[in-house]
């Protein structure tokens, strides 16, 4: 599929997914995001922060805890990954869309239900892996002219006194992605997309091909929950990229040009 082909049931919906390592640098990707909005795009922003969650965490004295590329969470480590990325961190990111001249909303999986999620595990805390998700409030911003912008502290959909859940921002980027039927769905990280057994970036791949790589340990950490995202996406018909965010202007390019990175399709 080109690049630039629009799916009529889209809405040119792009779901972007800011990786915790390039937020906070001097990037282009917000501006690129403003951009595309101005162009008839339809910009749905999911952010992380990993390395703000682990800045407070440090001056708290809690050690943080990486499975995977996903976090463990205690009830300590969930009030502070609340209180980060759901307030900080998306805070932050709608004010720097506002001076871009963008109208844009802030919130998270837990406003209006949007994402449920129930607890992976007693090895995992507070950790948990999407349920249900609710896209009808995204669809509304979408509709009156905002981008929405989320943060991926979730509700708890279990009856567990502790309400909140932190989930990985990568799958509840995929969920949405599949939810909303985007068009596209953009991993923006700090590395130039999935590399083969011999350190190769590979350009393009299939659901199943990605699966494999996962399956085989060729991907591992941090990118295990992009593919697994992108293979979800997948199936409601969403051409994931993932590519480099630290690259100036790469998503805007990528969006209307293509060619970066690594590309998964159904």
């Amino acid at each position: 599929m080109p690049t630039t082909q629009r799916r009529e049931n889209a809405d040119n919906i792009v779901v972007v997914k800011l990786g915790g390592s390039v937020l906070g640098s001097r990037d282009t990707s917000l501006e690129d995001v403003a951009r595309l909005k101005k162009e008839g795009y339809l910009p749905v922003v999911v952010h992380g922060g990993a390395a703000a969650v682990n800045n407070w965490l440090k001056r708290l004295n809690i050690t943080p805890k990486i499975v995977q590329g996903e976090r463990v969470t205690d009830k300590d480590t969930l009030d502070v990954v609340a209180a980060v990325l759901a307030g900080l961190v998306n805070k932050e990111t709608v004010a720097m869309l506002l001076d871009l001249g963008i109208k844009a909303a802030g919130l998270s999986g837990v406003d209006a239900g949007m994402i449920r999620g129930r607890p992976r595990g007693a090895d995992w805390g507070y950790m948990g892996d999407a349920a249900r998700v609710d896209p009808s409030v995204i669809a509304t911003l979408l509709k009156d002219g905002f981008v929405p912008v989320v943060s991926p502290v979730s509700l708890n959909n279990t009856d567990n006194p502790v309400r909140l859940l932190n989930i990985n921002g990568d799958p509840v980027a995929g969920e949405l992605a599949a939810a909303l039927q985007a068009e596209r769905l953009v991993f923006l990280t700090d590395v130039p997309g999935i590399k083969d057994s011999g350190g190769e970036v590979i350009n393009t791949l299939s659901a199943a091909e990605a699966e494999y790589l996962v399956n085989s340990g060729v991907a591992t950490g941090g990118m295990v929950p992009k593919i697994r995202a992108a293979v979800r996406a997948s199936a409601a018909g969403t051409v994931t990229s993932i590519i480099d965010g630290r690259q100036p202007h790469i998503l805007y390019n990528e969006i209307t040009r293509g060619g970066s990175g690594t590309s998964i399709s159904a």
